[in-house]
């Protein structure tokens, strides 16, 4: 029987191990150093209120506090989309959910989805954000059905 040894077990999470990680094994083919500090990688960021968040990965740290240069927020609603610009973005670490490395070759979203500009997503947002209110107060009004 043999122990794993510490190079074989990885339990930290932080976004700083797990990018030394992928380019000790060679697996980030878009890593472009210029510096010991400056990356290069397109990102997808999830945070915890839902918002995803895309752009350049410029800076971070082990508490996967990041700087996304050119970063756009992504609205999705029902088939409609769009991308609304943020320019330099400072993410805090704790708002973090998800990090993904986008592939830039492949398609980003199905054929269904239409591009729409920020004024329209916006009243699809508020007429979707309307309807799941509407149902939440119907579901409170036959509550007193609930026949446990």
């Amino acid at each position: 029987m043999s122990w794993a040894g510490p190079e074989d077990i990885y339990l930290s999470t932080s976004l700083a191990s797990y990018l030394d990680r992928l380019f000790m094994y060679g697996t980030i083919q878009s890593l472009k150093l210029k510096s010991p500090t400056f990356v290069e990688i397109e990102l997808l960021v999830l945070l915890r209120d839902g918002r995803k968040l895309m752009g350049m990965l410029r800076s971070f740290d082990q508490f996967a506090n990041a700087v996304l240069e050119s970063a756009c927020e992504r609205v999705i609603v029902g088939d409609l989309y769009c991308d609304i610009p943020l320019g330099l973005y400072v993410i805090r670490g704790e708002n973090v959910v998800l990090i993904g490395e986008l592939d830039l070759e492949k398609e980003e979203l199905p054929a269904h989805m239409t591009r729409v500009e920020t004024a329209e997503i916006k009243r699809a947002q508020k007429a979707e954000r309307e309807a799941s209110e509407l149902m939440g107060t119907m579901k409170k009004r036959m509550d007193f059905l609930d026949m446990d």
